[in-house]
């Protein structure tokens, strides 16, 4: 009696090896899932980010305002009408 119980503790333990250690297994699924959380929140993320930049594009295609602040903020623009001042720190 005692050699069939261990046969059969022995059956129930080669069936579940493989389904936690094995390529389908629990502890895979797992893992695969925190990737999968990781991803999608690196996606999140990112696609914030394209939308931003998607309407800025938009912006600098359809009207002249954006191109022109960007001109004064990047590149120091000033109009002919304007009058600059220089303010230097002592």
């Amino acid at each position: 009696m005692r050699a069939l119980a261990a046969i059969l503790v022995g059956l129930i333990l080669a069936i579940q090896v493989p389904l936690w250690l094995g390529k389908g297994g629990w502890l895979r699924v797992w893992d695969v899932d925190q990737q999968l959380a990781a991803q999608n929140a690196k996606n999140a993320r990112l696609e914030v980010r394209n939308d931003a930049l998607a309407a800025e594009v938009k912006d600098l295609k359809q009207g002249s305002e954006a191109i022109e602040e960007r001109a004064r903020y990047e590149l120091g623009l000033v109009k002919g009408d304007e009058v600059f001042f220089q303010v230097r720190p002592k």
